[in-house]
Order: structure tokens, then sequence, then C-alpha cells
């Protein structure tokens, strides 16, 4: 199966009180770039979440968003350090007795004074809270994965439909090569009637250059390494997999055939189809870019 770099993924989930989301966004490039963005109570499952990444994409800049949100208020308990408390009254009180200053004492006085609360945080277990992230980290990327495979298959399709337009110009350039050899013979052998008149016109003279210019302008190696590049990618979409870095180099192979094809072009007409090849291996070459 083909599948695209580009891609989006998102899944929401709560497991053990705690709301789970998870988004992986992607983007074209040369290897594999995976940025996690996570909070810090779950700091600890970045490298899995990377791991996890790496199991199911090979190349792509991937980003990953995490939130997560206690759907409980039982998680975190609070309660007040009576100790502390009396101790700060009773120097409040102390302190207005022995200055004679106003004694205003008050709640919100008191509650913004150091550690007359106490905050209890329930101990995590963080091999359960990782288990926990992980299941909806796969589902996001099940999503993910099902988006790039839809977008591979559409590029699949173009390409096969690309190189089957390329064929059918390859074989308009083939039966047009054959074509050029034999008017190039009768214009030859018009100009030498034309410049010769009456004298008798030397048959073998004609034979060797138009065989000459047969050599020059044969095209039958690169239309026959054309196809056999062309095959070899019908082959490569059939098998899929990690694929984009062989069709990019393959299509550098195709690029340099069509080129020595078109630089033995020199009929007018050849040389337009062989520009349509050209244009055909270019719009492959950008859908190339967006494969794994």
């Amino acid at each position: 199966m083909v599948k695209s770099m580009t891609g989006y993924g998102r899944a929401v989930q709560t497991v053990n009180g705690r709301e789970f989301t998870v988004e992986l966004h992607a983007v074209n490039n040369r290897y594999l770039d995976c940025s996690v963005k996570l909070p810090r109570s779950l700091s600890f499952g970045e490298d899995a979440v990377k791991q996890a990444v790496k199991n199911t994409i090979s190349r792509g800049k991937v980003d990953v968003y995490i939130s997560v949100r206690s759907e409980g208020a039982a998680d975190v308990k609070i309660s007040l350090n009576a100790p502390v408390v009396e101790g700060y009254l009773a120097a409040m009180q102390q302190m207005a007795r022995d200055y004679q200053v106003q004694d205003d004492i008050s709640v919100g006085l008191l509650s913004r004074m150091p550690d007359v609360f106490i905050v209890e945080k329930p101990q995590l277990d963080e091999n359960q809270l990782l288990s926990d992230l992980m299941c909806v980290v796969e589902q996001a990327l099940q999503s993910f994965d099902a988006m790039r495979a839809a977008e591979g298959a559409a590029l699949e399709k173009d390409l096969r439909s690309r190189g089957h337009t390329i064929l059918e110009l390859v074989a308009q350039v083939e039966a047009g090569s054959g074509q050029t050899v034999i008017d190039y013979r009768t214009r030859l052998e018009n100009k030498l009637r034309e410049v010769l008149a009456n004298t008798a016109i030397d048959e073998a003279r004609i034979l060797t250059e138009a065989a000459i210019f047969a050599d020059k302008v044969a095209v039958d190696e690169e239309t026959v390494r054309l196809r056999s590049h062309l095959d070899q990618m019908d082959k490569m979409l059939t098998q899929g997999g990690v694929i984009g870095r062989k069709l990019d180099f393959l299509l550098q192979e195709m690029n340099r055939e069509s080129n020595t094809i078109g630089s033995k072009c020199t009929d007018v007409r050849l040389a337009r189809i062989v520009v349509d090849i050209k244009a055909e291996l270019e719009k492959i070459r950008e859908q190339t870019q967006n494969i794994e």
C-alpha cells in the first residue's frame, strides 16, 4: 500500500478518570522528524510516544499534541494545617495586644499566609498513566494512518495514469523515429538530384549517409530503458511500503532518458512529444515528493 507523508489524526478518550486528547499533523520531509508537545505531568511519556510514531511512520515531519484533563475533583485534597493557623493567629493577637494596633485578623488574611493549607495529590502510577495515554495515542495513529492511506491511493492512481500516458507518448516517438530516417533519405536524395542534375546518383553513398543519420537519431535504447523504468515504477506501486526515495531516484533516471531522446529528435513533431513526456515526468516527480 502506498501512503502519503501528509496527514492528520485525532483521538479523544476518557481513561480512568482522565480525558486524553491526541492530535497528529504531518507534512513532507526527507527523513522522520517527530516533535511531541505534552503537559508536564506526562513529560515522562515523550520517548514512548516518539517510538509509537516511529513504528507507524518512516518519513515526514510529524507534530504530536497531547493534552489531559482530570474528570474527578477528588484527585487533589486540600485541608487546613491547624497547628500553623493557630500559630499565626496567636502571634497576630499578641501583636495587637503588645503594640495596641487594630485587631483586623480575617480568613482572607490568614489564607494568604504560607503553609496554611495542606495540598495532597494522589500518588501517580506512571506505568498505568503511560498505558492509558498510549491507548489514545494508538487510536490517533490509526486515524492518521487511515488518512495517509487514502491520500496514498489517490497518488498511486495518478502516477499509474501518468505512467500509461508516457508509454503512449513513447510509442509515438518510436513510430516517428523510423519515419524520420525515411524522410531524411528522401530529402537527401532529392537534394542530390537537384545539385547533380543529370549526373548519376551514388545509391551506396545515400545509403551510407542515411545509415549514419539513423544511428545518430536512433532512440531505441533510450525508449527501451524508459519503458523498463516505467515498468519498475508500476511494480513499486504494487509492492507499496516506503518507496518515496526509490521513486525519486527512478525519476532521475527517467528524466535522463527523456533528455537523451530529446537531444536526438530532429523532427519538430517528435520534439513536441518529448516535451509532453518531460511534462508528465515533472508531474510524477511532484507527486512523488508526497509519498512516504
